[in-house]
């Protein structure tokens, strides 16, 4: 089944209602066992539709030269920001409201102040925000954030890669991979590693 081609019907819709700005925000990685969690916010502007537009994807159906790609033309044409929340913050507070963290960030960094947001699901404490389930597949501005975010997490951890080898951080961004395992089995978590969650905490042996 072909993956859904995300249009502007949200963006349409709060447009029409009479936004000048309107954002879409989605966060990734949620589900490694290293690493932080990144999300990206893009705003698109009435009265302007960009080629781009047409392309996007949710991230996760993309390969990576066309993430990259698309990542370039969307920094390149509107304004974005990321926002991050780090391996110690996820431990200490918990995963969904390191999700939320990591979005309010995004929003603190993005150059204008948008009308209305369309959030990939989660609802947030910020004016006109509309949770989209399955948004970064069904909204051209939750997928272009979607891209983004990715884009900016992976370049994160492959700098992690370079600084606690050993974990193939290169190849599986700190997701639960067989190879994954089996180094975290062998070595013990890194300082990067997530330690509140199970996988991580039981192998949780002093670096």
């Amino acid at each position: 089944m072909p993956a859904p081609v995300p249009s502007l019907r949200f963006e349409r819709e709060a447009w029409n209602a009479g936004a000048e700005w309107v954002a879409g925000v989605d966060e990734v990685g949620v589900g490694p066992l290293a690493g932080p969690v990144a999300a990206a916010v893009v705003a698109l502007p009435r009265g302007r539709r960009l080629a781009w537009y047409r392309e996007v994807r949710d991230s996760k159906v993309l390969s990576e030269p066309a993430r990259e790609r698309l990542a370039a033309r969307i920094r390149a044409s509107v304004p974005w920001a990321i926002g991050w929340a780090s391996v110690e913050e996820i431990d200490r507070i918990g995963t969904l409201p390191a999700r939320r963290l990591c979005m309010l960030r995004a929003f603190e960094q993005l150059a204008v102040r948008p009308g209305a947001i369309i959030s990939d699901a989660l609802d947030l404490p910020l004016p006109n925000v509309r949770p989209v389930i399955d948004g970064d597949a069904l909204s051209v501005a939750v997928a272009a954030a979607s891209i983004l975010a990715k884009v900016a997490r992976d370049a994160v951890m492959v700098e992690l890669c370079a600084r606690y080898p050993g974990y193939g951080f290169c190849r599986n961004k700190g997701y639960p991979t067989p190879e994954h395992r089996e180094r975290l089995a062998a070595r013990g978590p890194s300082p990067v590693h997530r330690r509140s969650y199970a996988p991580v905490a039981q192998f949780a042996l002093p670096w």
